[in-house]
């Protein structure tokens, strides 16, 4: 696992640095501009790149070096970021040249991610990916709760070029972390020896598609976005219409979903899970429907007696359903075809979280804020009922198995 935590030590490293520009930036389009839709509209163009590009990266993904892929997208990221800097320095920043970068750094993380996700099998025992994706998600879920505060921290001490430049800084620190790491090239066992770059995209759809498990595994998880991504972003409202509007509760509750992720992130870490992957992603959506409840409920006679563990239990519920689901694509899915399935599966879940806003947003106001909560938890309920009655999924884990022994031969848990 020597080589793991270089890895996550690298990613650290970069998720930090992208989460404080993120912040800054967020809050510089608030200030300057006052205007929610400008925002707003700044966190949906970062979501294009993903959505429309994710098909025609995956082939590349496993085409090239991941380890590459990565480092690559690192320095293109922190260019981008060096062009932030000259431009509030020169003081000729404009908020149309914010909105292009923050979709140019999108297209970063389009190759980054499903790299991320593809290179892990090769370095990590079948045994310890679940331990590994919850130490992903503890990483994650410690971001969002470190993040702000840092960034808010440095734009009171720094100017805005200042701030910028700790992304730089940890970009730098990132690569420094990957270019010692040797990631083994996946054994071809998909991918035709002469490169056809659509032929791999009408494959990737193919392999899914031919996948029962694997198609019901994806859409749980699109599904599951959707009818967070509503109830998760529009935790203000809930504070503001049934907490009094008190700004402190609405602090607590966002801090008590961050650390939720990150203490269940760190027990699977620790633990490993369930003998068996798909019942550890049952048991966090089991945890999250009760607590989706709980939030459904809020009231102040209640908010720390239920509202505040439903959020912090809510946050443990998410590392459970999705560290397992993902080392489950990791160990199923050959070598060669991961960074087409991640790239489709990034495509579809990030395309959720927008189209759950959209759909979300007119359902609160026509019926309250809380029936979100109360219908994200039916929804997950059904979800829950027909994936313990599909075959095709609970034995998901255990399908492909020899597709994969050659490749995980090679990984040593060092």
């Amino acid at each position: 696992m020597k080589k793991f935590f270089v890895l996550w030590s690298s990613q650290a490293a970069s998720l930090f640095g992208s989460a404080v520009v993120q912040f800054a930036l967020a809050w510089y389009l608030t200030k300057e501009t006052g205007s929610a839709t400008v925002l707003a509209t700044a966190l949906m163009v970062a979501m294009i790149p993903q959505i429309i590009l994710g098909p025609f990266v995956g082939p590349l993904v496993d085409r090239w070096d991941r380890k590459k892929i990565m480092i690559f997208a690192d320095l293109y990221v922190m260019l981008l970021t060096l062009v932030l800097v000259v431009l509030f320095y020169t003081d000729s920043v404009e908020i149309w040249h914010i909105y292009l970068i923050m979709i140019a750094r999108a297209v970063g993380d389009t190759f980054q991610i499903p790299a991320l996700g593809a290179s892990i099998p090769m370095i990590v025992p079948g045994k310890n990916l679940v331990r590994a994706n919850g130490l992903f998600q503890m990483l994650h879920n410690g971001i969002k709760v470190v993040g702000p505060p840092a960034g808010a921290f440095l734009m009171e001490s720094l100017p805005m070029q200042g701030v910028l430049l700790v992304d730089i800084i940890t970009a730098v620190i990132a690569v420094a972390c990957l270019l010692p790491l040797a990631i083994p090239r996946p054994p071809r066992t998909t991918l035709a020896v002469k490169p056809d770059y659509f032929g791999d995209i009408k494959q990737g759809f193919h392999y899914i598609w031919g996948r029962r498990g694997l198609v019901i595994l994806i859409c749980m998880m699109a599904l599951l976005i959707f009818f967070v991504a509503p109830a998760s972003s529009l935790i203000p409202v809930l504070v503001n219409e049934h907490l009094e509007g008190d700004v402190l509760k609405l602090g607590w509750l966002t801090s008590a979903s961050g650390i939720g992720g990150l203490l269940g992130g760190l027990l699977l870490g620790v633990w490993g899970g369930l003998s068996r992957r798909i019942h550890t992603a049952i048991l966090g959506l089991m945890i999250m429907i009760p607590c989706s409840i709980g939030l459904g409920l809020t009231s102040p006679a209640i908010y720390y007696a239920t509202t505040i563990p439903a959020m912090f239990f809510m946050g443990v519920g998410g590392s459970f359903f999705g560290a397992p689901s993902t080392a489950i694509m990791q160990s199923v899915v050959a070598r060669d075809m991961q960074g087409r399935v991640f790239a489709l599966y990034g495509s579809l879940v990030t395309a959720a979280f927008p189209l759950g806003l959209i759909i979300g947003g007119p359902v609160a106001d026509t019926f309250g804020i809380r029936s979100l909560y109360f219908i994200a938890s039916g929804a997950w309920l059904i979800i829950l009922t027909l994936a313990l009655f599909s075959k095709s999924l609970m034995n998901l884990e255990y399908q492909k198995v020899e597709e994969n022994s050659t490749a995980e031969s090679g990984v040593k848990d060092d």
